[in-house]
C-alpha cells in the first residue's frame, strides 16, 4: 500500500506478504469508514469487523496512518475490565486532511472545515442576508472556507453544500429554494462546484437538501448511530423536512427527490400550503407556525427558529406557550404516525424546533404516534432528538469525504 518493495529475497515469505498487502488495499475504505464512524475504536475490533488476519489489519491501519488520515496508537493498551490481548487504539488524525462544508438558509450561511469522524475544526462567522442570486452567495461562503483553509493550513479534501430545498439528480438543481428567494431549479451544485474551483480548492464539490445530510450525519456520529431505518425529521429556519436511512445509506429516490415530509396533511382545514394543499406539516409545525400559535409577533432580532425555541425553554408556564407547544406536538405526532406505518423504521430522530417539541413533552408525542400507528401499537418506535451541533453542516462535509472513504489511496495520492 505504500509502495515500498519487500527487501526479502524470494521464497522467505515475500509472496505472503505481497498478497497480505494486495488484500490490505480492498479493505482501506471498509477500515477508514469503521474508524470514521467510531466501529473500530482499536485494531482488534478493525480486525474482527473486516474479517481479516491480524496482520492484514495492522498493515490496513499502517498504510491509513501513513496517508495521514488515522492514528495508531504505539503501545498497546487495554479499557478497563476488558478481557484478552491488549489491542492499539486507532482514531482519526487530528491534525489531518479537511473538507469544507457550507450551509444556506433563510437566514444566512456559514462555512465550516470538518475532519473525519464528523469533527468541526474551524468556523467562520454566519452572515445573515442571503442574497437572491445563489452565485453570489455561494461566492461568499466559499470565500469564507477558503480563508479558513489558508488560516489552518490543512489539507482540502473537497467540499459539501447543504441547502433548503429539494435537490433533484443527477443535475444538482434546486428545485423549490422558496425561502431563499432564489429561482427555481437553480443550478446550485454546478454553481458551487465553479465557485470551489475558482477558490484554487483541491477536490470535488457536491450539494444536497439540508434535512438529508443532517440524517446522514446523525446517522454516522450522532443519535441515529446504530440503526438501520433510520427516520429523521426536522424544522429549519422555515418549513419541515425528511430523511431516510436505509441499511446504513441515504434514500434518495429515483430522482433525489425523497422524503417530502412536510407536505404530508396534518390538519385538513389549516393554513394554505405553497404546494398547492392546506395544512401540511410544513406550515403547520414550523418556526412560523408555532408562533403564531402562542400568539407572539416574529421580532428580527434573532432567526424564528431561535425565537420559538427561547419561548418553549424560557416561557413554558405561560398558557398561550404551553396550548401553541401541545398543539404542534399533536399535528408533528400525526404526521409521524402515517410515516412509521408507511417505512416502519427503526428510529426516528427530530431536529430544530421539533427536537426542542420533543424535549417539552416526550410522553405527548411518543403518545400520540403509539396511538396513531399500526407499528407503534406493537411497540413502539424510539424516538429521540438530534445530538449533533449543526448536523447539516457535518453532513455536507460527508459527501466530500465519501470519495476518500470508498477509495482512500486514489483519493489521496
Amino acid at each position: 500500500m505504500s509502495g515500498k518493495a519487500d527487501p526479502r529475497p524470494a521464497g522467505d515469505g515475500s509472496t505472503s506478504t505481497r498478497t497480505r498487502l494486495d488484500r490490505g488495499r480492498g479493505a482501506l475504505g471498509p477500515a477508514l469508514e469503521l474508524v470514521h464512524t467510531g466501529r473500530a475504536p482499536t485494531r482488534a475490533v478493525l480486525t474482527a469487523e473486516l474479517g481479516v488476519t491480524r496482520a492484514t489489519a495492522g498493515a490496513v491501519a499502517a498504510e491509513l496512518e501513513a496517508l495521514g488520515l488515522i492514528r495508531v496508537d504505539a503501545r498497546p493498551g487495554a479499557g478497563a475490565g476488558s478481557q484478552g490481548r491488549p489491542s492499539h487504539k486507532l482514531a482519526v488524525a487530528e491534525d489531518g486532511p479537511v473538507a469544507l462544508a457550507a450551509q444556506v438558509h433563510a437566514d444566512g450561511f456559514r462555512a465550516a472545515l470538518v475532519g473525519l469522524g464528523g469533527r468541526i475544526v474551524a468556523t467562520a462567522p454566519g452572515c445573515e442576508v442571503v442574497d437572491a442570486d445563489p452565485a453570489k452567495v455561494l461566492a461568499s461562503v466559499v470565500t469564507a472556507g477558503a480563508e479558513l483553509l489558508r488560516e489552518t493550513g490543512r489539507r482540502c479534501v473537497g467540499a459539501g453544500l447543504a441547502v433548503p430545498s429539494a435537490v433533484a439528480e443527477p443535475e444538482g438543481l434546486a428545485l423549490n429554494p422558496l425561502h431563499l428567494a432564489w429561482p427555481a431549479g437553480s443550478p446550485v451544485r454546478d454553481i458551487f462546484a465553479e465557485q470551489v474551483r475558482a477558490a484554487g480548492l483541491d477536490g470535488p464539490a457536491f450539494a444536497a437538501n439540508d434535512v438529508n445530510l443532517a440524517a446522514l450525519a446523525e446517522h454516522r456520529h450522532g443519535a441515529g448511530r446504530g440503526s438501520r431505518d433510520l427516520l429523521c425529521v426536522a424544522t429549519g429556519h422555515r418549513g419541515v423536512g425528511g430523511a431516510l436511512v436505509l441499511d446504513g445509506r441515504l434514500h434518495r429516490g429515483s430522482s433525489g427527490l425523497a422524503l417530502e415530509v412536510g407536505h404530508l396533511t396534518v390538519h385538513p382545514e389549516g393554513r394554505p400550503c405553497h404546494c398547492g394543499s392546506r395544512g401540511c406539516l410544513d406550515v403547520e409545525t414550523d418556526p412560523l407556525a408555532f408562533l403564531t400559535a402562542a400568539g407572539r409577533e416574529p421580532g428580527p432580532e434573532v432567526s424564528l427558529l431561535q425565537q420559538s425555541i427561547d419561548l418553549i425553554r424560557h416561557h413554558y408556564d405561560d398558557p398561550g406557550v404551553r396550548t401553541a407547544t401541545e398543539t404542534l406536538i399533536d399535528r408533528l405526532g400525526l404526521g409521524l404516525a402515517g410515516l412509521v406505518n408507511i417505512l416502519n423504521p427503526d428510529r426516528i430522530i427530530l431536529g430544530g424546533l421539533h427536537r426542542t417539541l420533543l424535549d417539552a413533552d416526550p410522553g405527548r408525542l411518543r403518545a400520540v404516534v403509539a396511538d396513531r400507528s399500526l407499528w407503534g401499537q406493537s411497540g413502539g418506535v424510539p424516538i429521540l432528538a438530534c445530538t449533533l451541533d449543526h448536523n447539516s453542516l457535518v453532513g455536507a462535509a460527508e459527501l466530500a469525504w465519501q470519495p476518500v472513504l470508498d477509495d482512500p489511496l486514489g483519493a489521496l495520492t
